[in-house]
């Protein structure tokens, strides 16, 4: 399952509707602490979510859930692109910080990505 957090009716229903064509199920939340209580947490191949929501900011679910022992595959998305904040996410481990607009080839390029690499984690996972 592919989780989208942002505050923005319109990106959360716009990107609902590209990855769904693409054959992915996909789940959509309007905040931070709506998708940390949603209990599909554990079931989540990937994150994508904007940095900037009222409550709890992308970085801090970020900070949240690899404190809490999941290293979820995140593609962050943001309208006010700030350096550090791209380089903190990216030193959590992050797979891309996405500037809106983005072009959608380049969030599908990046989802590809990160469910390769949730697969192959779940892979080392069953393995051990």
């Amino acid at each position: 399952m592919i989780a989208v957090v942002d505050d923005d009716t319109f990106v959360r229903d716009a990107l609902e509707d590209l990855i769904s064509s693409f054959g992915h199920e996909v789940r959509t939340y309007e905040s931070a602490v709506q998708f940390l209580a949603s209990g599909e947490v554990a079931n989540t191949l990937c994150l994508i979510t904007d940095m900037q929501m009222p409550g709890m900011s992308g970085l801090d679910l970020q900070q949240r859930l690899l404190a809490s022992g999941y290293n979820t595959p995140v593609i962050f998305l943001t309208a006010f692109p700030q350096e550090r904040a791209k380089t903190l996410a990216l030193d959590r481990g992050a797979l891309a910080f996405l500037h809106k607009p983005f072009n959608e080839p380049d969030l599908i390029s990046c989802l590809d990505r990160a469910l390769d690499v949730a697969e192959r984690g779940r892979v080392t996972q069953e393995k051990s």
